[in-house]
């Protein structure tokens, strides 16, 4: 899919320079931007993608899902303008931005929560932020040190998605500030191959963006035409369910008597633990298609497809309709 469209766009600048085509290389809604977004959001960018491409045929966005350091570097060496990140820019990457004379402009996009699963035959009914605490420094080696289980003799194996992503990040921050995870900590290659460990070995626990375990697909199965006016007309979104093929863990804040799981409505009213942002950083000029995407991001179509991925958008009002 994705060499097919790499090779769509180079027929495509052949066709404008052999017809003398001397319009804009770019516009905010013609062209090709490349943007670099962390690997956890990937499966939100897509959908954005999908849908800003249908209303502008003539627009091209090349994702690249990398670790946030990695696209911070890119962004400060010139290599993209614009990026998706899980922070905003300290004020010191602001200055640095500064001295090399790139103008910037950043928003809040989104409010995400990690999600914490386990494989189905896991019987525990729900973690607290202590017991992540202990399993996170490797005070807790085993299942059956944190509750009484079937699989009390089990070696607890932590699954991240890369080393470097906006996910580990804040897992450090929250639980180690922002010392090193224990021994029983492992990186994948993705958010994917997270799903896949948690899905197939009974001793595995993952933590992923949200919107990767939201079971509403019915939204991505949609024709992209009908989506679009839908986007366009409907203001409300149903009540977004997990998938069944792992389970997801209540998590219970060290000051609460019941954990809960990361639906919207416990993120929308922060009683879930695990909460960060989504930022998108644009240092594109005004009129560019990095620019023009940025603005759609930011605007009420952008962040209603947000809100259709199980995750709160920071913009859009969210309006719940519970479907019998």
């Amino acid at each position: 899919m994705k060499k097919t469209k790499i090779l769509l766009i180079g027929l495509m600048a052949l066709l404008m320079v052999s017809c003398g085509d001397h319009r804009p290389k770019s516009t905010s809604t013609r062209g090709i931007a490349k943007i670099m977004c962390d690997e956890s959001f990937q499966s939100v960018l897509e959908q954005e993608i999908a849908v800003f491409e249908y209303q502008y045929p003539e627009a091209s966005i090349m994702p690249e899902y990398i670790n946030e350091h990695d696209a911070l570097d890119s962004l400060f060496h010139n290599k993209v303008d614009l990026i998706i990140i899980s922070h905003d820019l300290t004020p010191e990457q602001k200055k640095s931005l500064k001295k090399i004379g790139r103008g910037y402009r950043t928003k809040m996009i989104a409010v995400d929560a990690i999600a914490v699963i386990v494989n189905k035959q896991n019987d525990i009914d729900e973690l607290s932020m202590e017991d992540l605490r202990d399993i996170f420094t490797g005070k807790v080696k085993r299942w059956g040190e944190v509750f009484p289980t079937k699989l009390k003799n089990d070696t607890i194996k932590v699954m991240f998605d890369g080393s470097g992503t906006g996910v580990v990040h804040y897992m450090k921050d929250k639980f180690l500030n922002g010392k090193e995870f224990g021994p029983n900590v492992y990186a994948r290659g993705s958010s994917a191959e997270v799903f896949n460990a948690v899905e197939t070995y009974k001793n595995v626990i993952g933590f992923i963006g949200v919107s990767w375990i939201t079971s509403d697909l019915k939204s991505a199965e949609v024709p992209i035409e009908q989506k679009f006016e839908d986007l366009k007309n409907k203001n409300e979104v149903s009540v977004i369910d997990f998938t069944d093929r792992i389970k997801v863990m209540p998590v219970r804040d060290d000051d609460k008597i019941q954990g809960v799981k990361p639906y919207q409505a416990h993120i929308n009213s922060g009683e879930y633990p695990l909460v960060r942002t989504i930022w998108a950083i644009d240092a594109s000029y005004n009129g560019m298609l990095d620019h023009g995407f940025f603005t759609f991001l930011t605007g009420v179509i952008g962040q209603k497809i947000i809100l259709q991925t199980g995750i709160l958008p920071a913009a859009e009002p969210v309006r719940y309709v519970e479907v019998q």
